[in-house]
């Protein structure tokens, strides 16, 4: 009835897509995803790191339902955008409907880092360190028997060194769960690291009354040298 009522359509079929379909069943199996109740364990075989060593545990279902739920942070976004000035503004949504602008997540993120990127970064960076670490530590606590990457102070700095793409190799993690989570850091970490030379890189630059008057004093100068 929402996307009937948005697109001023009578029947519903025209205006759900394929695409809105796919993103609807997706958006509820997220949701769906729960630890169940009860205690249901099963036999996580992994190899340790330096030893290579094969080493099994029984470890608990939950871990499998408990890291997917991080994917309804989607739903923070979404808050945003409802709470947003630009989407609850109907001078706003006019102008932006009279250029062709659709007023989504997207663009709401794309106007805080245009308004305030550092913070953005920071925010950003400083949760996902938190809950990769998070998720490490749940992956790692069944087989480290050194209590090194299961301590969350510990997953906390394999996640820094590995978010910054340093690695010194003092610790590392011994399931695949581990090591996808310490992938997608790295990569994340990249990622970030690029934004924040852009953003540095932007704040460096002139503005259009520091460009005039640069260019004044260059043409000052340059007359002085001619006489």
């Amino acid at each position: 009835q929402l996307f009937m009522v948005d697109n001023g359509a009578d029947d519903w079929r025209i205006a759900m897509t394929s695409e809105r379909v796919f993103f609807i069943a997706l958006e509820l199996l997220v949701c769906a995803i729960h630890p169940v109740p009860g205690q249901y364990l099963f036999t996580w075989t992994a190899r340790l790191a330096f030893t290579y060593a094969a080493s099994v545990a029984e470890a608990d279902v939950d871990i499998i339902l408990s890291v997917p739920m991080f994917l309804r942070l989607y739903l923070i976004g979404r808050v945003m955008l409802l709470h947003s000035k630009l989407f609850t503004d109907a001078s706003s949504r006019s102008i932006g409907a009279l250029n062709k602008i659709n007023f989504n997540t997207r663009f709401v993120m794309k106007t805080l880092m245009t308004i305030c990127p550092g913070t953005v970064l920071l925010v950003f960076s400083i949760s996902s360190w938190i809950i990769a670490a998070w998720t490490v530590r749940v992956c790692e606590r069944y087989h480290d028997k050194q209590e090194v990457t299961s301590n969350f102070l510990g997953a906390m700095w394999l996640i820094s060194i590995t978010f910054l793409s340093i690695g010194y190799g003092d610790m590392v993690p011994h399931t695949y769960c581990g090591k996808g989570v310490c992938l997608l850091t790295g990569i994340m970490g990249a990622g970030c690291t690029a934004l924040v030379v852009a953003v540095v890189a932007r704040k460096l630059e002139l503005t259009k009354a520091e460009k005039h008057v640069h260019n004044f004093m260059m043409d000052t100068q340059l007359t002085k040298r001619v006489r």
